[in-house]
């Protein structure tokens, strides 16, 4: 078979997507929007096989390598090969010069990184490349009324709406504990620290489909003690981002966290409430990392119930 490799130019995608047809998995589905041309900032290299039919050059295959937005001591990597193409060599080929791409990155970053669904194509060969997990994603569903609704204080509406409360996504101490919390649970893929602007415009502008907040703050006198003026807030000990969804009908996207300075029994409760208040009338979906342990702590025991169930196949994230 006589290929020949360039880089992507426009017009590709819409050449592969009729050679490909529909994305086999979820992270086909996300990687696809990452192919597009070359460029330095941000830095992306996009390599392109053909093969030749009946004297016409046609795309078969791809392949792109780029630095992300966050954690940046990894480059992501996704290659995708039509089905008539595969076990001939060409994957491995797109790799090779994708490595060879990420060795000459402004960064100097070379470690690959990609995502797939296990027992798939693409998990056979990552594997085969050397690639290993590194972390598991699920998306779980949790159905209606999954955990008994939390009693503040002495259970009277005041007492709730102090514990309670919608806070606008553009708050400043939103942003804090959401950035804190993401760093904290991804801390195996080193995001660093992430700014109060980028975490706004990463999970909490309006371009992300974020349109509500709600947190679970600390009794007044746990947080500040005696003497400290009632109008005094508690500290935000969880929160919960939801995200526009096109059907109505769909559980609702929801981003559960807590401050990552609770220690694990108070994070587990404080997710345990939030979470009871927020899936009490509709279902919400929330995607979990392994490395999420107060949320995976409330979950496992509503996913043994029923109460919630896993949608799709496990993600895996894999690496060098």
């Amino acid at each position: 078979m006589a290929l020949e490799y360039r880089e992507w130019k426009e017009g590709d995608d819409l050449a592969l997507l009729e050679i490909w047809g529909g994305p086999e998995t979820l992270p086909a589905e996300q990687f696809r929007a990452a192919l597009a041309p070359s460029s330095n900032q941000p830095w992306r290299r996009c390599i392109v096989a053909e093969d030749v039919v009946d004297g016409v050059r046609i795309p078969v295959a791809a392949g792109v390598v780029h630095e992300a937005s966050l954690h940046p001591e990894r480059l992501w990597a996704y290659i995708e090969v039509a089905k008539d193409h595969r076990r001939s060599g060409v994957g491995a080929t797109l790799l090779t010069m994708l490595r060879r791409e990420a060795g000459n990155s402004p960064s100097g970053v070379s470690k690959l990184r990609s995502k797939v669904e296990p027992e798939t194509a693409g998990a056979a060969f990552a594997a085969a490349a050397g690639l290993a997990p590194i972390q598991r994603s699920q998306l779980v569903v949790v159905e209606p009324e999954p955990l008994t609704l939390p009693r503040f204080g002495d259970g009277s509406e005041e007492a709730a709406s102090e514990r309670v409360e919608d806070l606008a996504t553009g708050s400043v101490e939103l942003s804090d504990v959401v950035g804190k919390y993401y760093s904290h649970v991804h801390h195996w893929d080193s995001p660093g620290e992430l700014s109060i602007a980028t975490v706004q415009r990463l999970f909490l502008h309006d371009l992300t489909g974020a349109h509500g907040a709600i947190v679970l703050r600390a009794p007044k006198a746990s947080a500040f003690g005696e003497g400290v003026p009632a109008s005094r807030k508690g500290k935000i000990q969880a929160f919960a981002i939801s995200y526009a969804q096109g059907n109505s009908d769909e559980p609702s996207d929801v981003f559960l966290g807590h401050d990552p300075e609770l220690s694990a029994a108070d994070a587990a409760f404080a997710v345990r409430d939030l979470l009871a208040l927020i899936a009490y009338q509709h279902p919400v979906l929330l995607e979990v990392d392994d490395s999420m342990t107060a949320l995976r702590a409330v979950l496992e025991p509503l996913l043994e119930s029923g109460k919630a169930h896993i949608r799709g196949a496990d993600t895996l994230i894999v690496s060098d």
